[in-house]
């Protein structure tokens, strides 16, 4: 009885420690004339393939040949990226499940790359009187393309309107260890387990569980976080260090509600440019070549690094992916994103309200952090490194003993690793 005591007490300050963390990196809560549902945007048909291409890469010169062979991607798609839906769906679930708890904060969609547009968006909400806007990007973990290039989105989209001194804009922090972003992943992954056995490729062996998540040239996922914090990430690294704590905190929850965890790994996918610039590795195709040379017979892939099934799932991971699968005689099964999840639209709408005054908000809790994460980012945070810079990969030594890679995983050590 004493010892279960003990336990619970120290459960108790550790919630206590971590809710004052969180509460010491929240901004006060605030007035907002609109919340915006930010993203990256993508085409609506084949004429609109090679213009978004040009969008995505504007300023590196890249003649349209060459976006050609992206467009591959599109094209057998019909021309159509997946994203535009599935945030339109997305916002009117939030909006949806605001006005379920009469918060009445008119909710719009804005894209990096595509129609609707930042600038004209905020021109538009300017227009309305509404000059006081919070953004919720569609990104869950730190990192230069996933949160710190939203930020400028909306600086650089102030500027071009002339409207910096007369609309404020605030993002909403990044939400990788809510509860309501994990639920969707463990309640998948714990679906997968049991369907992958009724495969006609699965034998009687091991299943390896891969945690997707779209890779970075390893100089941007050395700059990822606050400089200052950076010795206390593994590898240096926010984006991996918080990638793993999530992929980590799920597995905990497999393992706690079957009795055994299989074994896991964090891999990563969809890179892109110079093969002379480093990537964050292990490629998934790697990784599932690997698993069957372990022997493996299936493997679940669970696109921890995406919130919805736009192209770089579908392609990458659907196709791509389950073909290596195939080829290597592996059963395959690809876990669905958070999407419109109740569990995800009603965390995303706690972390909207909690930056809202005269709401009674959840309380700001990490599922799998010691606290949430900022809601002001550091100027130094997430910086991006110019194109064909170079810094050392960090190695295995850099990570902090306080967060270990999960056990058993040797292919995971390429991540951090010289």
């Amino acid at each position: 009885m004493a010892a279960d005591g003990g336990a619970g007490a120290a459960a108790g300050r550790d919630h206590e420690s971590s809710a004052a963390l969180s509460q010491a990196r929240a901004d006060a809560p605030a007035d907002w004339d609109a919340v915006v549902l930010s993203s990256f945007g993508g085409p609506e048909g084949q004429d609109d393939v090679i213009p978004f291409l040009r969008n995505v890469t504007r300023g590196r010169g890249i003649p349209d040949e060459r976006l050609e062979e992206v467009a591959t991607h599109y094209r057998a798609n019909g021309g159509v990226s997946p994203i535009n839906a599935q945030n339109r769906a997305l916002r009117e679930a939030l909006e949806t499940e605001m006005r379920a708890r009469g918060i009445q904060t008119p909710i719009l969609w804005a894209n990096r790359n595509w129609d609707p547009y930042v600038a004209d968006v905020l021109r538009q909400l300017h227009q309305d009187g509404k000059d006081r806007v919070l953004v919720l990007a569609t990104s869950a973990f730190s990192g230069y393309s996933s949160c710190r290039q939203y930020r400028e989105d909306y600086g650089v989209a102030l500027e071009e309107t002339g409207l910096v001194d007369q609309m404020t804009v605030r993002k909403i922090r990044q939400y990788y260890d809510s509860q309501g972003f994990l639920i969707p992943f463990v309640e998948g992954l714990q679906t997968a387990l049991t369907q992958i056995t009724e495969q006609e490729a699965f034998q009687d062996g091991p299943v390896r569980i891969l945690f997707a998540a779209h890779s970075v040239p390893d100089v941007d996922g050395l700059t990822s976080g606050p400089e200052q914090m950076r010795d206390q990430f593994v590898g240096g690294s926010a984006y991996v260090h918080q990638l793993l704590a999530a992929s980590r905190e799920i597995m905990n929850r497999i393992g706690g509600a079957t009795g055994e965890t299989p074994e896991w790994e964090l891999v990563f996918q969809s890179r892109s440019g110079s093969p002379k610039v480093p990537w964050l590795e292990p490629d998934v195709n790697d990784a599932i070549e690997k698993a069957a040379e372990d022997g493996a017979t299936g493997v679940i892939v669970v696109p921890i690094g995406f919130v919805s099934d736009h192209m770089e799932v579908i392609w990458d991971l659907d196709t791509e992916a389950a073909e290596t699968a195939g080829e290597q005689g592996l059963a395959f099964i690809r876990t669905a994103t958070p999407g419109t999840h109740p569990a995800f639209v009603s965390a995303l709408v706690d972390l909207l309200e909690q930056r809202m005054v005269g709401r009674d908000a959840p309380p700001r809790v990490s599922a799998c952090a010691e606290g949430t994460w900022f809601d002001t980012c550091a100027a130094e945070c997430c910086v991006k490194v110019l194109r064909g810079a170079t810094e050392p990969r960090p190695t295995i030594s850099q990570r902090t003993p306080a967060e270990p890679l999960p056990v058993g995983l040797d292919d995971v050590a390429a991540v951090v690793q010289a």
